[in-house]
C-alpha cells in the first residue's frame, strides 16, 4: 500500500537536546522520529552524543519540498533568533 501524497503531513521541527542546543529536522512521524532521536543509532549523529532530547518546536509544511526548505531557513538563524522561535511556540 502506498501512502496518498495529499494526505501526508510534514513536520519542520527543533529538538532541545542535553547540552541546550538546537537540533533542527524534518519528518512525517515526529513522536517515531523523537524515539529514533533519543533510542538508536536511526538518530542523528548529533543528537546521539546529546541525549535525551525533547521536542522544542514543531510546525507542518505541505510538502518534503517545502519542509526541507523551511529546515534549511530555520538552521541558519541565529541562536536568538532560534530561541526566539521555540519561546512562541511555546507560548501556544
Amino acid at each position: 500500500m502506498t501512502e496518498d501524497k495529499k494526505t501526508t503531513t510534514w513536520w519542520v521541527y527543533f529538538l532541545r537536546c542535553n547540552d541546550n542546543s538546537l537540533y533542527a529536522g524534518v519528518t512525517t512521524d515526529i513522536l517515531r522520529r523523537i524515539s529514533e532521536h533519543n533510542n538508536s543509532k536511526l538518530g542523528a549523529k548529533y543528537t546521539q552524543a546529546r541525549r535525551p532530547v525533547s521536542l522544542a518546536y514543531l510546525e507542518t509544511a505541505d510538502n518534503k519540498s517545502s519542509a526541507c526548505k523551511r529546515e534549511y531557513q530555520i538552521r541558519h538563524l541565529t541562536k536568538a533568533k532560534k530561541e526566539q522561535l521555540v519561546s512562541i511556540y511555546n507560548q501556544k
